[in-house]
């Protein structure tokens, strides 16, 4: 099976919107592109996800460079008045900043962050000694990490890569069989701000890394290698070039969206955990800006449903899930 599972990607593109009229921008959902209302305001855009509950965010606000808002005040103020329908507002500080600033309700927010000290620190004391194993044995093995142009040939890679099994940590793969131009489109987001990581053995790509500079933090959106090569390690390999791009760029911080999801039991929790990862809290506000906003975020339903479940449940659930889409996987497979 995979080490590594799809990580929710920054969309496409947002679409642009001029002064306070609303206007739609396009976002991605489980890896299909979908329109949603969208507002610009201080040259942010700010969309509306959610059916009964529509929630306000600053679209891929993980990802922009400076302060979300400079004055949330004012920044909400201006979003009551755009005619944006929604019925909470909600925003995050981000690394380094972990201290919470603002008296808006909080609900923390958990991300899966390497504290960059140095390459040597990191190996030392972070990783335990079947991650180092790990390393060693890639690079035995003759697989060689390095940092890559963004080209046809490596979108070519990571189009084989992507088609090499339509299942993936026990979910439909999102990417799996998407076109060459899609692909390419996908990555292209934040080029000046992003760095690539291939894993090549004997010349072909069999894993690669997408990560983008935030400030002091390098945040890691993709990484993925073929399942046939699972037993090379490479991606043990490739998390520990990213800590040593982060040192020679004098990064604070190697991030890798959340920690824990719904099962904190996953395997993609325990291999970030290994390879050094900690969980750290950050302070996500939220903002009722209707009554219906504020009488969920009393019930402590502005979450989602799956928080409300409780995690013994939860898990039971997510187990059932992976493995009717491992068997029908495998019936997909013996009908071929």
């Amino acid at each position: 099976m995979s080490i590594i599972l799809q990580e929710n990607e920054p969309s496409v593109q947002a679409a642009k919107v001029s002064g306070p009229a609303v206007g739609r921008t396009e976002i991605h959902v489980k890896g299909k592109p979908v329109l949603v209302p969208s507002v610009s305001i201080e040259g942010r855009t700010v969309i509306v996800t959610g059916g009964w509950l529509k929630t306000a965010v600053v679209h891929d606000e993980e990802l922009i460079q400076g302060s979300t808002m400079d004055d949330p005040e004012v920044f909400i103020r201006e979003l009551k008045r755009s005619g944006l329908k929604a019925d909470v507002f909600t925003f995050a500080q981000r690394l380094p900043d972990m201290t919470p600033r603002y008296s808006y309700r909080i609900d923390w927010e958990n991300v899966a962050a390497i504290p960059i000290v140095s390459y040597q620190e990191w190996w030392d004391k972070r990783t335990d000694t079947g991650v180092r194993r790990a390393v060693k044995k890639a690079a035995k093995l003759g697989v060689e990490v390095k940092v890559v142009d963004f080209d046809d040939v490596f979108v070519d890679g990571i189009v084989k890569i992507n088609n090499e099994t339509p299942i993936r940590q026990g979910r439909p793969f999102w990417h799996y069989q998407k076109p060459f131009e899609k692909v390419k489109l996908e990555h292209s987001t934040y080029a000046e701000r992003n760095v690539f990581l291939g894993a090549y053995l004997q010349g072909e790509l069999i894993g690669y890394l997408r990560a983008t500079y935030v400030g002091t933090v390098l945040s890691v959106i993709q990484i993925l290698s073929l399942m046939s090569h699972y037993e090379k390690k490479p991606g043990n390999a490739m998390i520990a070039k990213a800590v040593e791009v982060c040192e020679q760029n004098g990064m604070t911080h190697l991030m890798y969206c959340n920690y824990v999801y719904n099962d904190p039991t996953s395997s993609l929790t325990e291999f970030k955990r290994r390879n050094g990862f900690q969980k750290v809290l950050l302070p996500r506000y939220y903002i009722p800006l209707t009554l219906k906003g504020r009488l969920t975020m009393n019930l402590g339903l502005h979450l989602g449903i799956a928080k409300s479940v409780p995690e013994p449940i939860r898990i039971r659930l997510l187990k059932m899930r992976n493995n009717w889409y491992a068997r029908k996987a495998k019936t997909a497979e013996g009908s071929i």
